[in-house]
């Protein structure tokens, strides 16, 4: 079934792991939307009345049918399809995969805002580097669902210059500068190299 469906390749290729849950269920959320059965993680069985009626039953016959599609698109997996094949429902899955992974994410949250807030570089580290790894911990937490505002980011990376870099921390503040990471990243990294080439030491 899976295969008739060129964007299952998705969750092929990206199987679920410990740290990628959100990535993961919003590839499975394109790969449903592609067949028109993602309302299925949304809603829970539907109840079958005492006098169910014919229109009830098609009703409650087709969301049988697309659980059971979402459920393997779910389980492609094999470590997933051992553990979770004996639940009947896919919103069952769904409940414990989320319990279980939104207190990893937590963890992971704390882990990197922690990184972040504690983050210092002293002259003769690469700023280049530097700035590229707090980079990369601020995309990560967007993974997660935590964004930061654009000016919280860009000072955290300012607080986190060696002291050599003050009176450009100063000039950036003074000025009111507003920039990307990236462009953030540029200017530093110019700054960085305007002192190598003007024989301030590094120390590399």
């Amino acid at each position: 079934m899976a295969g008739s469906n060129l964007l299952a390749k998705i969750l092929d290729t990206n199987c679920l792991i410990r740290p990628n849950f959100i990535d993961w269920l919003r590839n499975l959320r394109i790969v449903l939307n592609s067949e028109k059965l993602a309302y299925v993680l949304n809603i829970e069985a539907l109840a079958v009345p005492e006098n169910i009626t014919a229109q009830q039953r098609v009703a409650r016959n087709k969301w049988t049918d697309d659980d059971m599609k979402v459920k393997c698109y779910m389980l492609l997996n094999n470590e997933l399809e051992s553990q979770y094949e004996h639940m009947e429902s896919t919103a069952d899955i769904l409940l414990h995969l989320k319990e279980l992974y939104d207190e990893q994410s937590r963890t992971t949250c704390y882990e990197v805002l922690k990184r972040l807030f504690r983050a210092k570089i002293s002259d003769g580290q690469s700023i280049n580097n530097h700035c590229l790894a707090m980079i990369k911990d601020i995309e990560e937490l967007e993974k997660l669902r935590l964004t930061m505002d654009v000016e919280l980011q860009t000072d955290l990376i300012l607080q986190s210059l060696p002291d050599s870099f003050s009176q450009f921390t100063l000039n950036f503040q003074t000025n009111k500068i507003t920039c990307t990471l990236a462009e953030l990243l540029n200017m530093v990294t110019a700054k960085e190299m305007l002192k190598v080439n003007k024989g301030v030491s590094f120390g590399y």
